[in-house]
Parts: structure tokens; sequence; C-alpha cells
């Protein structure tokens, strides 16, 4: 990040630029605008916007989109709100896009055995409309997302079932997340539901809930047959949120691996009319020194969107420690965000007390300071001046994972990717119980810190576990129905 230039992006790191683009490369890019007033959370705590109501009040004005797609004509480009509130849909010619917006340079590089194109120093944005665009995203095609699911080294014995963690967990009994719809976004992979639905009834789980895709853009559910792959990362995401929310949903959007491609999956989730789902699970990130901070200012706009409609996004930390895998300290995005969810993870023995997940060279629960976002008003128990990761934690070391079935093979499987789509489920219990969406629920949470159990031991590399919210484990793991109590109307908290 280069905190003087929000649209200056570093050259990818392990790569080597090959030749220039040529002129003549198709391009799509998207604009991301901002809201026509300051998205207002404090006034929707309680009651949650519909879209519509969303769209009449802060959606982007007419006349900034209308001069967007003036300017974008003016060069030859064909350009189209997309279904977003604050997107615009550019496409064209590379070199009609560079000419509408400059760039200091944009080459076709590769690392390993992959080639991409990738944008590198500042982008050049035109003067009249510079105070009403967040982002220029699409020119940079570099993967920045990995999934988090980590399988056992050896075979675990200490291993849950998810229904039999969510019962460890103190998950209401009764509640089945019934109308509810649990969105799962997914960068890669995919699965088969005979598989799918194999798994639940062989773990006795009697799903009412339905299962689809969503596929967004070129993307598609894609199971490519290898267990070690992201077909991991979908499956254990299904099947954790399906065993402890049997009732509800699934919606599963597909989505690629890029800037461009991660923004536009979770926005098209966010701002699904079909399936509208009420939490979102995101188990895929990258260290968040990674982006442009143009790139995390457009992914946060559009989680507090998502939290003024009433929608939950829960976020895994990073399975990297303290460093998230890079040299120094470093959190996880988009777990950085202050409008999501962060979801960290521990050590749950069959017997014993819960741990933080770390030191046992496998892995370990991401966690830190966020180097962009100020710390939020309802972070109790963070003494430093920005965000905090992670808020919250669950079972997450591979060695006490989870037991699921990837392409029709047992595993066992961890990562803070496991914890992510527990607490989805929970939250859709709480949302089945109050009645409503809980939207952003950190501030009550916060507010009522012994809804958790709070991790006291156990470190990521640099921070240690303590007393109360801590960056390795957050408030700790859940309370399950003091969660749900917690996200009832009469308790609700304001951001």
């Amino acid at each position: 990040m280069d905190a003087s230039n929000p649209t200056h992006r570093n050259a990818p790191a392990g790569a080597r630029r090959l030749r220039a683009v040529s002129a003549d490369m198709p391009v799509e890019l998207t604009v991301v605008l901002r809201p026509s007033r300051p998205l207002d959370l404090k006034a929707r705590a309680r009651l949650p916007l519909l879209p519509a109501h969303y769209q009449a009040t802060y959606g982007t004005s007419v006349n900034t989109l209308a001069a967007v797609l003036r300017y974008a004509a003016a060069f030859g480009l064909k350009a189209s709100a997309d279904g977003h509130p604050h997107h615009v849909r550019i496409t064209g010619r590379m070199g009609d896009a560079l000419r509408a917006f400059p760039a200091e340079d944009i080459g076709v590089w590769q690392k390993d055995d992959r080639q991409f194109v990738a944008r590198t120093g500042r982008l050049f944005l035109p003067r009249h409309l510079y105070a009403d665009i967040v982002a220029v995203l699409g020119f940079d095609r570099r993967p920045v997302a990995r999934p988090y699911a980590r399988a056992a080294q050896a075979r675990a014995t200490a291993a849950w079932k998810p229904a039999d963690l969510a019962e460890h967990y103190g998950f209401p009994v009764g509640l089945t997340g019934a109308g509810q719809t649990i969105g799962i976004i997914e960068l890669g992979g995919g699965y088969d539901p005979a598989q799918i639905a194999s798994y639940f009834a062989a773990s006795k789980v009697a799903r009412t809930g339905g299962l689809v895709a969503v596929p967004v853009g070129a993307a598609s559910n894609a199971p490519d047959g290898d267990p070690g792959g992201p077909d991991g990362e979908v499956q254990l995401d299904i099947e954790v949120a399906g065993s402890v929310a049997p009732a509800a949903d699934l919606a599963v959007y597909f989505g690629g691996a890029d800037t461009a491609g991660f923004l536009g999956v979770i926005a098209a989730a966010v701002n699904d009319a079909t399936h509208k789902p009420s939490v979102i699970s995101i188990s895929w990130g990258s260290p968040e020194s990674g982006y442009a901070i143009q790139d995390l200012n457009a992914f946060d706009q559009t989680f507090a969107q998502a939290a003024m409609l009433g929608i939950t996004v829960c976020v895994a930390s990073g399975d990297a420690g303290s460093s998230d895998g890079e040299q120094g300290l470093h959190v996880d995005f988009p777990a950085s965000s202050p409008h999501v969810l962060a979801c960290g993870g521990t050590r749950l023995p069959r017997t014993g007390a819960e741990v933080a997940w770390g030191g046992r060279g496998d892995g370990a629960s991401g966690g830190g300071y966020s180097r962009h976002f100020a710390r939020p008003s309802w972070q109790a128990g963070n003494a430093r001046p920005t965000r905090g990761v992670p808020d919250v934690a669950a079972d997450a070391d591979p060695a006490t994972g989870y037991v699921i079935s990837v392409d029709g093979e047992r595993q066992v499987i961890g990562g803070t990717s496991a914890a992510a789509p527990l607490w989805a489920g929970l939250i859709a219990l709480g949302n089945q119980s109050a009645g409503r969406r809980a939207g952003l629920v950190n501030p009550a949470l916060y507010a009522d810190p012994v809804v958790c159990n709070d991790i006291t031991s156990g470190t990521n590399g640099a921070y240690k576990a303590a007393v109360g919210w801590d960056p390795v484990t957050g408030l700790g793991s859940p309370k399950g129905e003091a969660v749900v109590a917690a996200l009832s109307p009469s308790r609700a908290a304001k951001p």
C-alpha cells in the first residue's frame, strides 16, 4: 500500500515482467463510485434497509452515473450499470481504456507457470470525476486471494463433526436456520450436489435447506476432483454451514480470484435479489499490504452496504499467524474491514482447555492490527488506533479439525476457513430466532463479551491470547445460545 496515492500498486511479488500489453487486448473494468450520501450505519442498527430504499437513499446519483457513461463513450468504450448501486461496467480495447484512465505501467507478467496482466505504479483519474470515484478495477488481473482450508498433516484423532462442534459450543437446540440464506463466496473449485447430499446423509444431518451454485462473470461451479485443491475449500464451507444450520438455504457464489473478480462476486451476493442472503461467509483472502488503498476502500464500501441491508459478513482471519505469511507483522484482508466479523482460530481438544491456534508448526490464527482502517468505535479492548483482527474465533487447528468429505474422500480440515462458515451458521440461527437480519453484529458482541468463551492461552507468533479481546482469538469462541440472545432486537447495540 502507498498512503500517498490510493491507486498505487506494487509489482507482483516473485513475478517477472514479460512484455507490454497489446492495445487491442479486450479489457473489462469496474468503476466503483461513491454513494450519494455517507452511509449511516447507526441509523440502521435496529432496522435494516430494503434494497429499493437503499438505492433511493444512498445509490450513486443519476448525474454522476451519466457523467461516467459519457466519459467512457468519449473514448470508444461501452459502459453500463451492472446491477450494483455504485458500480459501472466498462468494456472495450485496452488502448482506449488506457487513454481514459492512464496508468504508469501495465504489462504481462509471469509467476511460476501462470501468466497474467498486472498494473504497477499509479492510475490517473479524470479531474472532473475524481471526487466521485472510489476505485477503477480490472486492469490488474493478478490473483489476490487464496483459500484458507488446511488439511491435517496426520490422522486427527480429536477431530469433530461440524454438528458435534455446534453442540459443544451450545448452539441453540430447535433453531435450524429456517427462512435464512447463507451466501458462500468461492474463487475456484466446486462441488457435486450428489456428493454433498451423501455427506449430510452419512453425517445424519437432516438437511432441508436448498443448495444452489451462482456463477458470476466467467466463473462457475467447476470441481477438479483434487481433494487438496480449491474443492476442499468449497466443500468445507458448504458442509460446515449446512450442518450447523440445516434448514438454511446455501447459495454458493463463484467468482474470479483477482481484485475485480473478488469484489464482483461479493457485490453480486450482496445485491442478489433472487436468493437474498442474510449472512455471507468468506474463507479467502491475502495480506492487506498486497492491495492498493483504492481496493481496500472499494471492498469496505461494499461491506458497509451489506451492513445497511442487514447482511452479516463473516470472514476468515488467515492461517499464517501474526505475519500472514509475509515479512513483519501483517493482517489479512478482507478480514481487516471494520464492516465484517473477522473469525480467528483456536485449538479445541476433546478434553482439556481450548487455546489459541498456533505454535505447533501447522499454521496459526491470523491476527494483528490494520495498517489502513481506523479502530471502530465499538472495538472495546483494543488500545491501538487501528482496527484489530480478529473479532471472534472458533476451532481451526487441523489437529482438532472438522470431519468432512471432499470429492467423496473423508478429510479432516481446519483453518480459519472453517471458523467463518461456523459463525455464519450461528448468525443464521440468530436471525431465525430474532425474526430479522442482524447486519453488523460486532457492536452487540463487543458490548456483551461474555457471550464468547474468552481464550487466554496460546500465541499466533507476535501476539499472545489474554483476558478480554486480543489480536489472536478476538473475544473468543462462541457460546451459541448467548450469541443468539445478544442478537435479539431488544439488545441491539449501535455501531
